[in-house]
């Protein structure tokens, strides 16, 4: 059976993870997002566990650790992504890799890039690489994902939406599902 680690990025007291208003802590997007892809990928027969806790900032170390002691098939990091200090014209989605992934890593976000801006109409600022701790720690194909801009007002906006942490939640696991039934 495939094993997929769902990590909400950040925890619910992270500093400055929020929108520029205060109305939303990224937590809240990303732990939404995380249940919703659990619950779809569950239906589909895959085991998810998380790495995240709602009641404290569990450390990177920490996420990765037991990621690694599970021995998971993937790992997959929701985020909101943010620019500067408040409201600013950056949009879009963009997933991102370790500098050095695997092929697979490589075909996961691809898969669950195409799967968000094919489902959210959102730009595409593409696949990318980063020095990510949840990216480098990790013993198996991971991805970290940002779903749009808490520090744009229209992004913003839809982060809040349950329709759109729905639609977020639906692409992520679509991709996920054609990344298992590829490989």
């Amino acid at each position: 059976m495939t094993l997929i680690i769902l990590d909400a990025g950040h925890g619910p007291d992270t500093p400055g993870k929020r929108t520029p208003d205060g109305k939303l802590r990224e937590y809240h997007f990303n732990a939404a997002v995380a249940t919703l892809i659990g619950d779809f990928l569950t239906k589909e027969g895959i085991i998810v566990k998380y790495t995240h806790a709602s009641t404290q900032d569990v450390p990177l170390s920490e996420r990765t650790a037991s990621a690694n002691r599970m021995k998971a098939d993937a790992f997959v990091s929701i985020h909101a992504n943010a620019f500067g200090n408040g409201w600013h014209s950056a949009q879009g989605i963009e997933t991102y890799i370790y500098p050095q992934a695997s092929k697979s890593s490589a075909a996961l976000a691809s898969a669950a890039q195409k799967a968000l801006i094919s489902a959210c109409q959102r730009p595409d600022r593409g696949v990318k690489k980063a020095d990510f701790a949840v990216l480098r720690d990790t013993n198996m194909p991971a991805i970290l994902v940002e779903c749009g801009f808490m520090s744009n007002q229209t992004e913003a906006a839809l982060l809040q939406s349950k329709a759109y942490q729905r639609q977020c939640a639906r692409a992520i696991a679509f991709g996920i599902l054609c990344w298992e039934y590829g490989r």
